[in-house]
């Protein structure tokens, strides 16, 4: 009994400290959006800060809706593990929108319920394996449909087919995950698998997604405007045509970044910090695809996949 009490009051003391903590990065949030509300900026890195989101996607998706007049306040975002870090989770918490979040493990969905924020805010957790044959019913069947102010996708997969597919919701804005890997130059993405899973297709946990110019592409297709990415070369940002040059006007450049992160792993799981092109060639036996010409070959067979500025950002020598 003394036990239980013990770890009953240690539970509540560390969850007094997660409450206060997150009202304090709330509020230097709240300071910096403040701060860089009014002005031109020269690119979405300048936009950047983090209080829930990897990176700056905090900062970057703070920056585009208040240059969104009604903006409806609404989100859906796929592919959130247990949520405590998403692209959503600011809006849910500082700004009070409200939202739909999917992920494949009922364990992440049952600790989203688990939280504070699902009975303060109004939010849905729903589990599922999304693929492009059931996105818009899962949506639509969580009430979302017509105008939404943001979606977040990022599954490590079939990002691109996803992204493709959906037609229930016309958001402002959309984030999405691309492979820097690729690098900038051609229009690829993994062929289409409705139950891929990235570690099982390759150990290097490398061959996922689609490059930045398949998004780009495919942004423009559905009449969205490619305004950037984060710093670190993760995640890009389309804003709505209709909507776009508020935030275009805003902007000196429009820049897409490629990625320093090491993440590739081995085949028994461990992180081998190989960077740069070099990352490449472990994924250079694997099959890509042109999605507008169906065209696919192994990634090596594709030629030259990087523009001297993104070999550069990488630093690599030329």
């Amino acid at each position: 009994m003394l036990v239980r009490a013990i770890f009953k009051r240690l539970r509540a003391v560390l969850g007094c400290d997660v409450e206060l903590h997150e009202r304090n990065i709330l509020l230097q949030a709240k300071l910096l959006s403040d701060q860089r509300r009014e002005g031109r900026i020269a690119h979405l890195r300048d936009a950047e800060f983090r209080v829930f989101s990897q990176w700056g996607e905090d900062g970057i998706i703070d920056w585009l809706i208040t240059r969104i007049p009604d903006i409806n306040k609404s989100f859906v975002e796929f592919g959130v593990q247990n949520y405590r870090e998403s692209n959503t989770r600011y809006l849910l918490m500082a700004q009070n929108w409200r939202g739909l979040v999917m992920d494949g493990s009922m364990a992440h969905i049952e600790d989203i319920r688990s939280q504070d924020i699902y009975w303060r805010h109004d939010i849905l957790a729903k589990c599922a394996f999304i693929d492009r044959n059931n996105i818009n019913e899962l949506i639509a069947g969580a009430g979302f449909k017509h105008e939404l102010g943001l979606l977040s996708i990022d599954i490590d997969g079939n990002d691109y087919w996803v992204w493709q597919a959906i037609e229930v919701v016309s958001p402002a804005i959309v984030v999405c995950e691309y492979n820097a890997v690729l690098g900038d130059r051609l229009p690829l993405t993994i062929p289409y698998e409705a139950d891929f899973y990235r570690t099982r297709a390759h150990h290097s946990n490398l061959y996922f997604g689609a490059s930045i110019r398949a998004l780009i592409q495919l942004g423009e297709s559905k009449g969205y405007v490619f305004v950037g990415t984060t710093s670190t070369g993760c995640n890009a940002f389309f804003v709505r045509r209709d909507l776009a040059s508020n935030i275009t006007s805003e902007l000196d450049k429009i820049v897409a970044y490629p990625s320093s992160v090491r993440e590739a792993r081995d085949a028994s799981g461990r992180l081998t910090y190989i960077g740069g092109e070099e990352r490449q060639k472990l994924i250079g036996h694997l099959p890509f695809v042109d999605p507008e010409s169906g065209k696919c070959l192994d990634l090596e067979s594709w030629g030259e996949l990087s523009s001297d500025d993104w070999r550069q950002g990488m630093g690599v020598g030329l």
